[in-house]
């Protein structure tokens, strides 16, 4: 898969999960999430956060794929919480690109 198409699956997935907000389901996990608050949202992505450690601990590729999968899923459920689109993290990330991380973390 190219990056465009990368990036297409996580503009599409938000898109699918802004729908879910907008036209909440009995049958929509992304609308449970958001009936139950952004505390909720919070706590999965904390959840999910502490699994992607565990995976990367115990080394099973498959494992580390499928939780850091969900711990992106989740962030997209956080980011549509305040509208705020995926280009607005490509944004961020293309303003980094190219700065080393120590000095990008001591200019904030």
């Amino acid at each position: 898969m190219t990056a465009k198409g990368q990036q297409e699956i996580l503009d599409a997935v938000y898109m699918v999960i802004q729908d879910r907000r907008q036209n909440p389901s009995e049958k929509s996990y992304v609308a449970s999430l958001y009936a139950k608050g952004l505390d909720k949202i919070l706590g999965k992505i904390g959840e999910e956060a502490t699994e992607v450690a565990i995976a990367g601990k115990g080394g099973q590729t498959d494992e580390v794929v499928s939780e850091v999968a969900d711990l992106w899923f989740h962030t997209l459920v956080l980011l549509s919480y305040y509208d705020l689109p995926p280009e607005r993290i490509y944004a961020e990330l293309q303003r980094r690109f190219g700065t080393s991380g120590l000095e990008e973390k001591a200019s904030r």
